[in-house]
């Protein structure tokens, strides 16, 4: 078993994707990011590669046909050693909530059961993409559950939550056609999505911990111009990495254009992340999330994201 059979296994370049999930939670709550929001980003971590690892063992007979190259189907790794990765990845990652207090270990255990409902069950209904959006908003919410414990912290963190969780959901959707191609209305769908919540970040959403107050209106709260700044420029990057490919994709719906759909709109997750976290008052948050998008894109050529 050789490490790049492991890499295509988590797809470590989706990898990136994850911190910006704990990061734009944490940017929502009302405490400053410490030791349980690093807790929280490694629990996240191991998680996601849990869900990566458990989702090529359920689907080893389907890769079989569609997708020989596969580690499992290839031989490269043995279906039982991904089950114990899926396995050990899910306790390391709820013994990491565990330290992070009570609220993120609720909040994380949820997530697991999300990611092995999904990876086992769901995945090939109806409800599969509205079970990976969940998944992705699970993971938000951690990083406010974990940075804030107080009581209505992760509540503060529900409109990011929903804003990723829908992006999640086009991407799922369109996701689900990547071996087969044909399908127009997903990606044309996404699109319009993309559009829409680019619209939703260019306002105001609600103020986070690095809000500053509004002259002449008590206890209200405003947007410093540098986070407001930084937001529309990253809020203008996602809008262009994700409509690009969906748009392609829509006029084209062939497999290799659907799956560069998906591996542009996984991609896209890290500016939507970064927009939030700057949306929230979390500048600093905002850059070290769009740090990682060159990091992806530069393995995401090596090891491929889907």
């Amino acid at each position: 078993m050789s490490a790049r059979a492991w890499a295509e296994l988590l797809r470590l370049p989706a990898l990136f994707t994850v911190p910006g999930d704990v990061l734009a939670g944490a940017a929502a709550a009302p405490g400053r990011p410490g030791r349980r929001t690093l807790l929280a980003a490694g629990c996240s971590l191991c998680l996601y590669e849990a869900g990566m690892a458990l989702n090529d063992w359920a689907d080893r007979e389907e890769d079989a046909v569609e997708r020989p190259h596969r580690p499992l189907p290839s031989g490269r790794i043995r279906p039982a050693a991904a089950l114990a990765a899926a396995g050990a990845l899910t306790a390391a990652g709820l013994a990491l909530a565990a330290r992070a207090g009570r609220p993120a270990l609720a909040v994380a255990t949820s997530l697991a059961a999300t990611v092995w409902a999904y990876d086992l069950v769901l995945k090939r209904t109806a409800a599969g993409p509205a079970a990976m959006a969940a998944a992705r908003g699970l993971d938000l919410l951690l990083g406010a559950a974990a940075t804030g414990p107080q009581p209505g912290t992760v509540r503060r963190a529900l409109p990011s939550a929903a804003l990723l969780s829908t992006h999640t959901l086009a991407l799922t959707t369109v996701s689900r056609h990547e071996t087969t191609g044909g399908a127009v209305l997903p990606p044309l769908a996404a699109l319009t999505t993309a559009g829409a919540l680019g619209l939703l970040l260019a306002r105001k959403l609600p103020a986070g911990r690095g809000a500053a107050p509004t002259p002449g209106l008590p206890g209200s709260t405003a947007e410093a111009p540098a986070p407001r700044a930084l937001g529309t420029a990253l809020t203008a990057a996602y809008t262009a990495l994700a409509a690009r490919p969906y748009l392609h994709a829509a006029l084209n719906p062939s497999p290799q254009l659907t799956q560069k759909a998906v591996g542009g709109g996984i991609r896209a997750t890290i500016p939507l992340q970064a927009a939030l976290c700057a949306r929230a008052g979390a500048p600093v948050a905002a850059l070290c999330t769009a740090a990682l998008a060159p990091l992806a894109a530069r393995l995401s050529r090596k090891v491929s994201v889907t």
